[in-house]
């Protein structure tokens, strides 16, 4: 039987502990799962619980920071430290394991040596609100291989992984290391590329593998300062992998041109949809701008994205707002237009 070692990291969070812990040792049948729970100083009563939880099953361990230490520093000290099990799995004290998650993930990493992680998909719910309900019965599993895997991340700019659906074989995360401390907001992405750069990826197809909360307190932002910050987080996160793994990626100057390049479209994007909505007052238009330009100083102004915003510029962001159909319409039709002329020329008209 596969042994899995999971890691609950809490910072006053104590009233969803319980739940949380329950998913991972009472709904994970076929599989020996150990619980360890940090407790990082929190000043409710988060610790108590979590140590009236190990009284009551020896499956569970308990820590308690003296002071905070920051979720990087509790992250590495449960995944490097004391996570011993054949495969390791993070979890957020707010959000929890579906049904046989662990089993699934486990059954994969077994029959696949070459796979260093496996995910699924997770489910996301409000803060409050009932849990959706989850599939439980997997339709198969897929292998990706790692490199492909991690040209997709650079090519698209983002990661594809919440978090808490992810188990990693365990020898492989004492490998590649911990959390990156520089990288509080993007530590994720950077971990789950860097696992890529060394071991193929797995995904488990069908079943639903985790619920991930949404509330106020999650650690990623929605105005649209976080949102920029989110941006630059990515690119030192790329930047990171590159600088860690690059000398295991053949094409590693393709990778960085094509991360950068999305994540300048990223930025140019939200600058000008701030004209389309009235809400340049809001948006740092000049900023994201600076941003696209540190990512491609010498091309970002011949993307597309560029030039649509240099149209809503001179339109300005008063008339924006009500000009925005006509202005789509007309980028629609000289869309069609061009679809059209490729069509003629492939026929030689």
């Amino acid at each position: 039987m596969s042994t899995v070692s999971v890691v609950i990291p809490c910072y006053k969070y104590g009233h969803f502990l319980a739940d949380c812990v329950r998913s991972a040792l009472d709904e994970q049948e076929g599989v020996d799962v150990r619980v360890l729970i940090i407790d990082d100083a929190s000043p409710d009563d988060s610790a108590e619980v979590a140590r009236a939880l190990a009284a009551a099953d020896p499956r569970i361990e308990v820590r308690v920071h003296e002071r905070n230490q920051g979720h990087i520093a509790t992250y590495n000290e449960g995944l490097l430290e004391w996570a011993d099990g054949d495969y390791v799995a993070l979890l957020s004290a707010d959000d929890r394991l579906v049904p046989g998650a662990l089993v699934r993930a486990a059954a994969l990493l077994d029959a696949h040596p070459e796979a260093g992680f496996a995910y699924g998909r997770p489910l996301r719910f409000q803060h409050g609100g009932p849990l959706p309900p989850a599939r439980t019965r997997s339709t198969g599993s897929v292998v990706y291989p790692g490199r492909w895997w991690l040209d997709r991340r650079f090519r698209e700019g983002t990661g594809c992984i919440t978090s808490p659906e992810v188990v990693v074989r365990t020898g492989l995360q004492r490998k590649v290391g911990g959390y990156d401390p520089e990288l509080p907001h993007a530590g994720d992405i950077e971990m789950w590329m860097r696992l890529a750069a060394h071991a193929d990826v797995g995904y488990v197809q069908g079943a639903d593998q985790a619920f991930y909360r949404v509330h106020g307190a999650n650690m990623s932002t929605t105005d649209f300062g976080g949102q920029l910050d989110d941006l630059r987080q990515r690119l030192i996160a790329f930047d990171s992998v590159l600088a860690k793994c690059g000398g295991l990626l053949p094409d590693s100057d393709g990778l960085a041109v094509a991360a950068r390049t999305r994540l300048a479209r990223y930025a140019l994007r939200r600058a000008y949809r701030a004209y389309d909505r009235g809400r340049t007052a809001v948006v740092p238009v000049d900023e994201l701008v600076a941003f696209a330009a540190e990512c491609l100083p010498d091309g970002y102004t011949s993307l597309a994205e560029y030039r649509a915003l240099r149209l809503r510029r001179r339109i300005g962001p008063r008339v924006m707002p009500y000009l925005q159909p006509l202005v789509l319409s007309a980028v629609a039709d000289r869309g069609r237009e061009w679809l059209w002329w490729r069509s003629w020329k492939r026929r030689g008209i």
